[in-house]
């Protein structure tokens, strides 16, 4: 390990210039972290503005976020405007002088990070005996842990620095080098202290409601939990952000917004029915209680300014790239939404299923049908008529602030984790259905009576988290998450809890489920979540827990579809059934 470059790097990230130009969104130039040597964060003005300048240097790391986790995955793909830079993220051969490959960008959080929290008396006080930066030192703290897994999803093993770096001489130490696993312990044990902190609350800046700006402890803590497969405690630490999120034992149901189809009029020739499920996503700046935005990344709206994202001219036509996008939905998600079976209920004693092959996504589950259009139309160009390819595509890649955390993802990755932790027929009906008190009496501890006071710690009061019905009331405010996109999946003949016949005992026949139900996970998690930059993170997770390396090669390969896997592969060149090729390289380090 060339120790001199890692260090080169950590002082790059400190002396570099500070930004001089204010977003429209932080009014505050962004100072570097280089203060005085002496200078203590102790006045209450200090904590603003110095949480603002680490958020604004956190701005540089949206766009890349999306474009490592959905470029190198499967379910986009590049097109002929596509640039080199790009397209070398695609064929995950990306070099140390890619403009996206910067782990300068993140130590440069980081240390602000390390500054903030060295420097701030937590044990000062205002007038009215309330800790002033407490919350501050729990958001930086926050900040801190989500960049160094991010750090850590694409480059591997990484510099593990918590002190700040303020001259040279401070980076000639010699680093711990840690990988995912090893960062996460350290991490957890970071965080757990502060889980009952609260964040800053600084109200609405511009537009912007600033509680999007911050990551609950809770879900940073889930997520490296699920890394390091203690699945009780990240299933846990989801759940006491759900039942948490509005106040003490309040409720975040997943609601019954859907992308379906109207059971009453099964014409299949007049589309899906108009439905919310779009409403979710209209807006990624405001907040509410029952909002589905959770963390949000902001960005500026000027095209100048660092902090604007390009993802809106990437995978959107629009006149500013003359129509012509760089990233579009791979065969491998048109495939995946199409080859599911919608099911609708016309009635309670029947069930009908949506037919294949109809055009324009309508087949399947309806998620694509509702953030994706590839039709085709004339566009008339000063005098010359000429055919363009205008696609509306999803709403994180259309909008200024890129979303991180949402409700359904924190939904999905407790049923993720509460199939790990030995429960599948609980995670299947979080996936079917819809989970409430009565459902974990009724349809889950029976399968798992030994663990019934444990299941029970998991409350879904049914006066909070009620059904969907036929009736449609509208106190109803819960439905499984594959129902979001694909009808009434527990009722559905073709989506049903995976059930093997064969393996009589029954923890073998649990232990097989898991896998079955994790499948399941896998490919919702495509359908929820295509775009939003979480995909090859998800998929090196899964294939490093069940130590398969082709649940990521495989799918990636097959981007194109079936008839494409080896096309695919030759351009790829990367063995990606080889773990050590997930990860980018920078100038011979990290990984």
């Amino acid at each position: 390990m060339n120790t001199t470059t890692i260090k080169g790097l950590i002082v790059a990230a400190i002396l570099a210039p500070a930004l001089t130009a204010c977003s429209d969104f932080f009014e505050q130039d962004s100072t570097h972290v280089i203060y005085a040597d002496d200078h203590e964060l102790d006045g209450a003005g200090d904590t603003i503005y110095s949480i603002m300048g680490i958020a604004q240097k956190m701005q540089k790391l949206a766009d890349r976020t999306v474009l490592f986790g959905e470029l190198r995955a499967d379910l986009v793909d590049i097109t002929n405007h596509t640039s080199a830079d790009l397209r070398d993220i695609a064929f995950h051969r990306v070099g140390s002088d890619n403009k996206y490959n910067n782990p300068t960008d993140y130590y440069a959080v980081i240390n602000n990070c390390n500054y903030f929290i060295a420097r701030a008396d937590t044990a000062l006080k205002n007038n009215r005996n309330e800790y002033i930066f407490r919350a501050e030192y729990t958001a930086a703290k926050a900040y801190r842990a989500w960049t160094y897994m991010q750090l850590a999803m694409t480059y591997g093993r990484v510099p593990f620095v918590t002190e700040p770096i303020l001259a040279q001489t401070d980076a000639e130490k010699d680093f711990p080098m840690l990988d995912m696993q090893a960062l996460c312990h350290e991490l957890i044990a970071d965080l757990t202290p502060l889980i009952d902190f609260e964040l800053p609350l600084y109200g609405t800046v511009g537009t912007f409601d600033s509680r999007l700006m911050f990551f609950p402890i809770d879900l940073l803590l889930g997520d490296m939990y699920l890394w390091t497969g203690q699945y009780r405690q990240a299933a846990e630490r989801y759940y006491h952000y759900i039942s948490n999120r509005n106040g003490t034992n309040s409720a975040y149901p997943i609601t019954t917004a859907a992308a379906t189809w109207n059971s009453q009029s099964l014409v299949w020739s007049r589309g899906p029915s108009s439905s919310p499920f779009s409403g979710l996503f209209a807006s990624t700046n405001g907040y509410t209680p029952q909002g589905e935005m959770i963390t949000v990344i902001p960005g500026d709206s000027i095209a100048s300014e660092p902090a604007y994202s390009e993802l809106r001219y990437l995978f959107n036509s629009h006149t500013t790239n003359d129509y012509n996008v760089s990233i579009l939905p791979s065969q491998s998600i048109k495939d995946l939404s199409a080859v599911q079976v919608h099911c609708v209920r016309p009635s309670a004693t029947e069930v009908a299923y949506v037919p294949e092959g109809l055009s324009n996504y309508m087949s399947g589950d309806l998620r694509l049908y509702n953030y994706y259009s590839d039709d085709r139309y004339v566009r008339t160009d000063v005098s010359t008529e000429r055919k363009v390819n205008y696609q509306n595509q999803k709403w994180p890649i259309s909008n200024r602030h890129i979303p991180v955390y949402r409700r359904t993802m924190v939904w999905l990755r407790l049923a993720e984790a509460i199939n790990r932790a030995g429960y599948p027929v609980f995670a299947y009906r979080l996936l079917a259905g819809g989970v409430n008190n009565t459902v974990i009496e009724q349809d889950i501890i029976p399968h798992y009576s030994a663990d019934s006071t444990y299941l029970r710690t998991f409350a879904f009061p049914g006066t909070r988290y009620t059904l969907r019905t036929l009736n449609a009331t509208s106190q109803e405010n819960t439905i499984g998450i594959h129902d979001r996109g694909s009808g009434w999946s527990l009722y559905n003949d073709h989506y049903q809890m995976p059930v093997n016949e064969e393996i009589e005992d029954s923890l073998a026949q649990i232990a097989w489920q898991q896998d079955a139900v994790e499948d399941m996970i896998i490919d919702e998690a495509a359908l929820e979540f295509a775009f939003e930059g979480h995909r090859f993170t998800d998929l090196i997770r899964f294939a490093l827990r069940r130590n398969d390396p082709s649940i990521l090669a495989d799918r990636v390969y097959g981007r194109r579809g079936a008839a494409n896997t080896t096309t695919v592969q030759g351009e790829i060149e990367a063995d990606l059934n080889d773990p050590n090729q997930w990860y980018i390289d920078w100038n011979g380090q990290f990984k």
